[in-house]
């Protein structure tokens, strides 16, 4: 693999807490238009992973390489997100009162300032747009109810809708279908698959089922370090990975 093909480069991270080493010189690459699955014990490392991605923490040591030679460890999580670089963790996060509808149009990608507001007319374009969120997120049918009113799965897809309306080219997403019915957990594979034809997912999950699902590579990771990396079917053959993670 070239490093034109290299979308985001983890070398030798380290960051310790308290003396703790929550990640120990982990290094990862994730190609451009690839999906991840990023699996492991609780305390693996993997929501500091997430972190040092998004400029939440700063790395003790190591770089974090995006698009072929932009340090994201030099930048803070506003510039980092506006590389195109979203971030949906675990709990939902939606504007409750709004529709379904205008948490998206809020969410779009462009001119937000305090002058525009929810009063001014969309564009035609802007329409099209969520239009089209609509229909990813399995949301069509619920553009006019308000984002309180939704499911807990249905409020999940809706925040995958609003960091789309963002446009990014990279998407990590934290455990996605926690507290989701088997129906909403299947959808929301079919759902990350549609996504990955068009950007780059990276996706924490415990729900092996779900990664499973998923069908894509898998990298294990245990005391802040990649422990085994492969196909579902590789990882959890691993000796090593049945010991740390999927023995217990």
């Amino acid at each position: 693999m070239t490093e034109a093909d290299t979308l985001l480069y983890l070398d030798g991270v380290t960051v310790s807490f308290d003396g703790f080493r929550a990640l120990n010189a982990l290094s990862l690459v994730l190609e451009d238009g690839e999906m991840r699955a990023v699996i492991g014990p609780n305390g693996a490392g993997k929501t500091t992973m997430m972190d040092v991605i998004t400029g939440k923490t700063r790395p003790d040591t190591g770089r974090v390489v995006y698009q072929a030679g932009i340090d994201l460890t030099k930048l803070d999580e506003p510039a980092i997100a506006a590389l195109g670089i979203g971030r949906k963790f675990q709990k939902p996060t939606v504007f409750e009162p709004h529709t379904v509808w205008d948490n998206l149009l809020l969410a779009l990608a462009g001119d937000r300032r305090p002058r525009y507001s929810l009063w001014a007319r969309e564009t035609a374009a802007e329409q099209g747009r969520i239009e089209e969120i609509l229909e990813t997120v399995r949301l069509k049918d619920q553009r006019d109810r308000r984002g309180g009113d939704l499911s807990h799965g249905q409020k999940q897809w809706l925040e995958i809708g609003m960091l789309l309306a963002q446009e990014p080219r990279l998407l990590l997403v934290d455990e996605p279908v926690a507290g989701m019915t088997d129906s909403e957990t299947e959808q929301t594979a079919e759902l990350l698959r549609e996504i990955n034809r068009t950007r780059a997912v990276v996706v924490v999950e415990h729900d092996m089922a779900f990664v499973r699902a998923l069908g894509v590579k898998v990298t294990v990771l245990h005391e802040g370090s990649v422990l085994s990396e492969g196909s579902i079917d590789h990882v959890s053959e691993d000796p090593k990975v049945i010991e740390v993670y999927l023995g217990r």
